[in-house]
């Protein structure tokens, strides 16, 4: 199941990333795609504000250190895989235990390591159309996914 949506402005990119965030479980996993500048860290942040990250100031992109973890009403998981050379140094650093447990996985640059993830996800493509607006291409795989999407309707 695929569905667009267009972004108007920096709020409407907050307003939606706190309502994907509200409705977030054990074992998401997120996958972001997009550009340099897209905005894919702006989303995370406003994910974690809608699981009640407990500051939200500190999320902020792990390009240097991979993964950041924030505690939050489930523990979130963030990834940066733009430095990573592809899916088997990602495996590497654990990944799938990641997937497997009781946080919220979301992965910047997820198109680099797409072979680690799990059957089931939410895939969402951040495209640049100017400097405010957005195209969200989101994907969701597997039936729990399809259902977030349908409540994010």
């Amino acid at each position: 199941m695929t569905h667009i949506l267009n972004i108007s402005d920096l709020a409407a990119t907050e307003a939606f990333g706190r309502r994907l965030g509200a409705l977030l479980f054990p074992g998401a996993v997120i996958a972001l795609i997009g550009q340099l500048g897209a905005g894919k860290t702006h989303l995370t942040r406003a994910i974690a504000e809608g699981l009640n990250v407990k500051n939200p100031a500190a999320v902020n992109s792990p390009t240097f250190v991979l993964i950041q973890e924030y505690p939050a009403r489930l523990p979130i998981y963030h990834f940066d895989a733009y430095r990573l050379s592809g899916s088997r140094e990602f495996a590497e650093l654990g990944a799938d235990e990641y997937f497997r447990g009781d946080g919220v996985c979301i992965v910047e640059w997820a198109d680099k390591v797409n072979a680690t993830f799990p059957s089931d996800h939410l895939r969402i493509e951040i495209e640049i159309i100017d400097a405010n607006r957005r195209r969200f291409q989101i994907q969701a795989t597997g039936e729990t996914y399809h259902t977030l999407l349908k409540q994010l309707d």
